[in-house]
């Protein structure tokens, strides 16, 4: 017997705020597939020898020349290559071979500049004027570099080499540890939508084949993009990349990586004590039209607020090693040392504490839930108190998708930790004679199976539900201090501290794209042996072509002594006698640091403003430089008062992911024919041909 139209009572809409409203709209542009499919075949094994020997030597050589890797430009330009030898082949590449490909590219393109790092470290000044003696097992000391020469190949690298691969193989492992066994609990278990990341996987499919002409427009924008990226490529990257090589100094159109008007604004007193730069980066206004557009206006906010406070705290004496003509960079250091290590420890422990806030908010959804007589709810409360499905999940492995019991990989994860700190009592034994410590294994076992798995969950559990992260600041550095440890050797031991969150959001896009799990585990032991063996040879290549730093790699030389510096001040906390670091930490400045945070969060809140404004907002205080939110504030501005209007909310950011992912393809293809042409250049003028 149905019921009348008396009664039934109209249900009253549920208030949805504007937070809400920008995460849904996120969460909607994509749905997980019914069905997954392997993507690892032959093109993954091609796409693996081409990554070793092809990718990683330009990344590296841009790392070096201009600051910025390959990264997400090599992930397309891969993508663009094999899907048009497939076209060529009459064949069509699926969505799941298509992530695999990124997936690899992402392995291959982010590897560190560690061997060629070391050595500068090494023979560096600055490090041997603070007493710090790098280890044997990190790089020969600068008597037996000098004798052997610009060499990997000697008998000395050894134990370097086999350090950085056991360090390499430890960070993958934790990547199917801890990370893939949050990801299942908070995806699987707990439900969460994970809303950001189908934006990732909306690029991840661009390049996929259809017949079906409403997907086109996939290829158009991305072709789009391609064209402006070539075009601006060549201006940015190509131009100083040749000349460089050709001539021995890069020519640049346009300033790399950004125009400094910090010494010139500090003599005319405009400002003084405020790092001041314009950044020409095209791709930041499409980044700027893609990512949440409140984030962008919360980093505006923070902008303005530090050109506000500087000069402020110049004045009351608050910035005292500041001196009239520094350039940005080591206007940046001074004030960080007199102000901003301190103030952003604070910022972050608040934004640490804020980001709580969504975790609570869903326990205090659940708990409301009880007092709901509906059938719905009455059922989700009933899954949720169901405890023997829970534990189905959690060892359940899904032949479908090819998952993983999360048993076995927090085994994965209790394994590799154990190796890791088995490995550092190994190599620093501790020596009573020169008052060197030994590693204080038990502190860190309680630092592996407590903090990080906390912090851990914390941060997929934000990821998974507003698509945010946070860390405590400094928890590295504050982990060597607080160990009790003395001596130097500490901060250069193998120990891992995973991004759990950013795997997270990986498996979740993998999900997305309808891929097995078993593809990616395929493609981790086929391109790891790869990666190592290129990065080897091509940090041999590179340092036999000109000394790390020089004029031939202008960006190193610049950036590498303050990096050093910076270094150096860090690892004194654990060294005799005073500490620079230990001095520049202020508790009162921390305290009002985080006091400012969470009264920002607080107003900013009660007047129901969006997520992405308020972390925009406590994130940019004090951290910003106009020349990165410029160019992204002109990009969210014509987004959202032009295209959005013109194309819709979901039309919009879809067309925007697919254009900015065809912008870096053809930034990165003019960027790999730079680097062939510069290589190439540099080896035969070495050789002498």
């Amino acid at each position: 017997m149905s019921a009348s139209t008396e009664d039934i009572k109209p249900v009253k809409p549920a208030r949805v705020s504007m937070q809400d409203r920008e995460i849904q709209s996120y969460r909607d542009l994509m749905h997980v597939p019914d069905t997954f499919e392997d993507g690892f075949g032959v093109k993954s094994v091609v796409a693996a020898i081409f990554l070793g020997f092809l990718m990683v030597p330009g990344s590296m050589y841009l790392q070096l020349f201009m600051g910025a890797g390959l990264g997400p430009a090599a992930q397309w330009v891969t993508l663009i290559l094999f899907s048009e030898v497939a076209k060529r082949s009459m064949k069509s590449l699926r969505q799941q071979e298509i992530f695999v490909l990124f997936y690899m590219t992402g392995i291959a393109v982010n590897l560190p500049l560690h061997l060629l790092w070391a050595q500068y470290l090494s023979q560096s000044p600055i490090v041997a004027a603070m007493g710090i003696d790098v280890p044997s097992w990190v790089a020969p000391n600068k008597e037996i570099l000098a004798a052997s020469g610009r060499t990997y190949f000697t008998q000395h690298w050894v134990g370097p080499i086999a350090m950085l691969i056991g360090a390499m193989l430890i960070n993958r492992l934790n990547t199917f540890g801890l990370g893939y066994a949050l990801y299942r609990l908070t995806a699987h278990v707990e439900k969460l939508p994970f809303p950001m990341a189908p934006v990732g996987a909306l690029g991840v499919t661009a390049l996929a084949e259809t017949r079906e002409s409403t997907q086109r427009w996939r290829w158009r924008m991305f072709s789009l993009g391609g064209v402006m990226g070539l075009g601006f490529g060549f201006i940015y990257a190509g131009v100083p990349a040749v000349t460089g090589a050709l001539f021995g100094h890069p020519v640049m159109i346009i300033p790399i990586p950004f125009l400094d008007l910090t010494p010139t604004m500090s003599t005319l007193n405009f400002l003084p004590a405020t790092p001041l730069n314009l950044v020409f980066d095209v791709s930041l206004i499409i980044l700027g039209m893609v990512i949440p557009f409140w984030a962008v206006i919360g980093g505006l906010i923070g902008l303005v607020s530090t050109l506000i406070m500087n000069p402020v705290l110049y004045r009351q004496g608050v910035l005292t090693s500041w001196t009239p003509g520094m350039d940005l960079i080591h206007t940046s250091f001074s004030n960080s040392i007199d102000f901003y290590l301190s103030f952003g420890i604070g910022m972050t422990l608040a934004i640490f504490f804020v980001s709580l806030v969504p975790v609570f908010k869903s326990i205090l959804r659940v708990i409301k839930k009880k007092n709901e007589t509906t059938e719905q709810h009455t059922q989700e409360l009933a899954e949720r108190r169901n405890w023997a499905k829970v534990w189905y999940e959690l060892v359940h492995r899904d032949r479908g998708r090819g998952d993983v019991s999360i048993l076995a990989a927090l085994l994965i994860y209790v394994v590799s930790t154990i190796g890791y700190i088995s490995l550092c009592v190994w190599l620093m034994p501790g020596d009573p004679h020169t008052g060197v410590g030994k590693f204080p294994w038990l502190f860190f076992v309680g630092f592996a199976f407590i903090y990080q798995p906390i912090i851990g969950y914390t941060n997929v559990k934000l990821e998974g539900l507003v698509g945010q992260t946070v860390q405590i600041p400094l928890v590295r550095e504050a982990s060597f201090i607080l160990s009790g440890y003395r001596g130097s050797e500490i901060w250069f031991a193998p120990i891992p501290m995973p991004d759990v969150a950013g795997s997270a959001q990986t498996f979740r896009v993998m999900e997305l794209t309808g891929t097995k799990l078993t593809s990616v585990l395929k493609s981790e032991f086929l391109v790891f042996p790869i990666t190592v063996i290129g990065v080897v040879l091509f940090s041999q290549l590179i340092w036999r072509l000109a000394p790390v730093p020089s004029e031939a790699y202008p960006f190193v030389q610049k950036i590498w002594h303050l990096n050093a510096l910076n270094f150096s001040l860090q690892v004194s906390a654990t060294l005799d006698g005073s500490s620079p670091f230990l001095e520049a930490i202020k508790f009162d400045t921390i305290g009002w640091g985080m006091g400012i945070g969470l009264f920002l969060f607080a107003v900013l809140s009660f007047m129901n403003l969006p997520t992405f404004l308020v972390y925009g907002v406590v994130r940019g205080l004090g951290h910003t430089t106009p020349g990165a939110v410029i160019p992204e504030l002109i990009g969210a501005l014509i987004g959202k008062f032009y295209l959005e209007k013109k194309l819709g909310t979901q039309v919009y950011k879809q067309y925007m992911s697919v254009l900015l992912a065809g912008f870096m393809a053809g930034v990165g293809l003019i960027g790999m024919a730079a680097v062939a042409i510069a290589l190439i250049v540099k080896s035969t003028t070495t050789l002498g041909y």
